[in-house]
């Protein structure tokens, strides 16, 4: 009975420093590091209310907005996660026409992959400049604006995230949909 009894205190101990401790020093130092990132990067606009996250796609399905990669998750964060879907499977090659049809691609005018797959995590929040280019001509229209305008929000919403040589720029759908509206 005392080897158990020792046994369940160091198990108490163990847990409080390595779950308790350890995470509360990792989440204090993640909060000193990069405090935006840690409170999970909250988009707020400027009266102060949150809009969404810089880290997880929302959707948008009006034609006034840009839209974001399609999710295997339905945009949900607590479900994050791609189909799992082999390139050869009808399941897959279905939804990828779905999102070919929505966006009107034909063979003169082909669909960005990424309008037409999900990323892997289903909750990619960017698209590349191709992508939101592509949307361009539909944005301007249903806000009865010009397409060069919002190719040029585009272009200075686009960023390089310089990790791969070569790598499309992209820009966050979120962000570039607040702009749209004049919040950001």
């Amino acid at each position: 009975m005392t080897l158990v009894l020792g046994s369940l205190r160091l198990l108490a101990a163990t847990l409080l420093v390595c779950v308790g401790a350890y995470t509360s020093a990792v989440l204090g130092l993640a909060r000193l590091a990069a405090p935006a990132a840690a409170q999970g990067s909250l988009v707020t606009t400027p009266d102060g209310r949150v809009v969404g996250g810089r880290l997880v796609a929302q959707s948008f399905s009006s034609p006034r907005y840009f839209w974001p990669r399609p999710s295997a998750v339905g945009y949900a964060a607590d479900a994050a996660g791609g189909s799992n879907e082999s390139p050869t499977s009808r399941d897959l090659a279905d939804r990828a026409r779905i999102h070919i049809d929505r966006h009107g691609a034909s063979a003169g005018r082909p669909l960005p992959a990424d309008l037409a797959t999900a990323s892997g995590s289903g909750l990619d929040p960017h698209i590349t400049v191709r992508a939101a280019l592509y949307q361009a001509g539909r944005v301007a229209a249903a806000r009865g604006t010009s397409v060069a305008d919002v190719e040029a929000l585009v272009g200075r919403r686009a960023f390089s995230p310089g990790t791969f040589l070569g790598q499309d720029r992209l820009v966050n759908v979120l962000e570039l949909n607040l702009a749209l509206d004049g919040v950001q």
